[in-house]
């Protein structure tokens, strides 16, 4: 199944599901039935799999170190526990696009759910295509880590962390998975943000309230080059916002090394104001950025995509 459209199995779900079974009807709460259902998910395609007389035994899932690779994981890691056909490994791809507190969660992410756990190195950030910067890097960026892992599990089942919502942003990095016969089993059975903010609660996941937080070039405003001393620079820049108490923000990098900060609107006045706003002029200029402004318009995610239009 393609995972440009969700499948409508999970379409609809009211709070709680009923069971048909013997005796007195049972009712399973929201979130015990998706858990099940995306489980399940595992061994419904591992049996397609083996029907078509494929060797693989193995999933291989692309983990980033966010909520919803997480899920995907922890559910993996459940189909594996559960299922005698289904096998999982979890795999991060690191680069300089990965910032070091992504990869450390990923890591701790990977340690609860006991799969093994592989970093690999991919090399996007050596394309010419890629530090180009244009509409298409993340396809650039995901055809790199994909075929990395093709490499590496020539015969498994690569699956990601995209869910139904993903699907209606502009997600250059889907015709990527696409190519790679990608599966992602969030967006097949319509499970969205929200559904899936909610596993990682009922699983307990310790990240389940973890703000998004893309690769670091999607930072990077398009048409300005993607280097590694850019990278680091927004890498230093956030990490200083989050050591100052700050949970959601972006630091945005425009041509002539301008930062263009992003906070949600309750927390413009703390940056605005003494000393804070002095101490932040100070470090983002010793990161290396030449001018620093505040965004007005507060917090938004995938704010640079509206370069993309305006372009067109």
């Amino acid at each position: 199944m393609s995972v440009f459209k969700a499948n409508e199995i999970a379409g609809g779900f009211s709070q709680q599901v009923p069971q048909q079974g013997p005796g007195p009807q049972q009712i399973v709460p929201q979130d015990a039935h998706q858990a099940s259902l995306l489980t399940s998910w595992f061994a419904a395609a591992m049996g397609k799999v083996a029907s078509d007389e494929v060797t693989s035994r193995e999933f291989v899932v692309a983990l980033s170190g966010g909520v919803d690779s997480a899920v995907v994981a922890k559910a993996a890691a459940l189909a594996a526990a559960k299922f005698d056909l289904v096998n999982a490994v979890l795999v991060t791809g690191d680069s300089p696009s990965l910032a070091r507190q992504e990869l450390s969660d990923a890591v701790a992410v990977a340690a609860r759910i006991e799969l093994p756990h592989i970093v690999v190195e991919t090399a996007e950030t050596n394309d010419a295509n890629y530090k180009l910067n244009d509409a298409r890097r993340c396809y650039h960026c995901k055809s790199h880590l994909f075929t990395v892992l093709e490499a590496r599990y020539p015969a498994a089942i690569i699956v990601t962390g995209t869910n139904a919502d993903d699907l209606q942003d502009y997600r250059p990095g889907l015709q990527a998975a696409a190519e790679h016969r990608v599966r992602a089993p969030l967006a097949e059975l319509g499970f969205g943000k929200a559904e899936v903010r909610a596993l990682a609660s009922y699983w307990g996941l310790p990240i389940a309230d973890k703000p998004a937080s893309p690769c670091l070039a999607s930072r990077i405003a398009y048409g300005t080059e993607v280097t590694r001393e850019r990278l680091v620079m927004v890498e230093r820049a956030e990490r200083w916002l989050r050591e100052r108490g700050l949970h959601e923000f972006r630091v945005r990098l425009h041509a002539g090394e301008l930062a263009r900060i992003e906070v949600p609107l309750n927390d413009l006045v703390k940056i605005a104001t003494e000393p804070l706003r002095g101490e932040l002029l100070a470090d983002f200029k010793s990161i290396g950025f030449r001018f620093v402004t505040l965004d007005l318009a507060g917090f938004a995610s995938g704010s640079l995509n509206q370069l993309i239009q305006l372009k067109r």
